[in-house]
């Protein structure tokens, strides 16, 4: 009963995604827009430190200095598992390069995490839990998907900042032209190394 209840619910939190994603997609363009070609207005990124399912706290003020990719997920949603593997490839790839992978895990608790994610892709890089999905939320874009909590909003995220801790590209999930391969987040990060 509990699987079949845990299967409803990430299929309406899909369907709600999809439909929101689609109807919001011009909105959720111009903000990667925005962020993409405004180098003189780039947003800070909002600081945080959060626990890593290592039992490590890791801020993001301690990597100052390199080049951040962070992804927020949660463990039921199929847009992030999609993701899951090219981050790894992008972390391998990228790791030599002054760039450091993060993983915030929103609302979920230690043990869910780790058997069905951690476990299910054996990431090498660090998979922070964001337990009260405050994190998540003071990454939100103002006006973006209204019609979920502002945690939900960035689910499926990947945010690139830079050294100097302002945000250099953000994707929000956009199911209709889901870039599953990272392929825009690779080419922004190629551009500034």
């Amino acid at each position: 009963m509990k699987i079949y209840i845990t299967k409803l619910i990430a299929l309406i939190v899909l369907i709600c995604f999809s439909s929101c994603g689609q109807s919001n997609e011009n909105k959720n363009q111009d903000v990667v827009k925005t962020i993409e070609s405004s180098n003189k207005e780039l947003i800070s990124a909002p600081d945080f430190s959060l626990e890593s399912i290592d039992g490590n706290i890791i801020s993001l003020k301690d990597m100052e200095g390199k080049y951040i990719v962070l992804h927020i997920a949660a463990t039921w949603c199929p847009f992030c598992n999609a993701e899951a593997p090219y981050l790894e490839e992008l972390y391998n790839n990228y790791k030599d390069k002054n760039v450091a992978v993060l993983i915030i895990d929103v609302k979920e608790s230690k043990e869910l995490v780790v058997e069905k994610l951690q476990n299910k892709f054996n990431f090498t890089f660090p998979v922070l839990l964001d337990i009260d999905g405050k994190v998540a939320a003071s990454f939100a874009p103002e006006g973006v998907l209204p019609d979920l909590a502002r945690d939900e909003v960035m689910l499926a995220s990947n945010l690139l900042i830079d050294p100097k801790g302002k945000i250099q590209f953000m994707s929000l999930l956009d199911s209709k032209n889901f870039d599953a391969k990272l392929l825009a987040l690779k080419k922004k990060l190629d551009e500034l190394l």
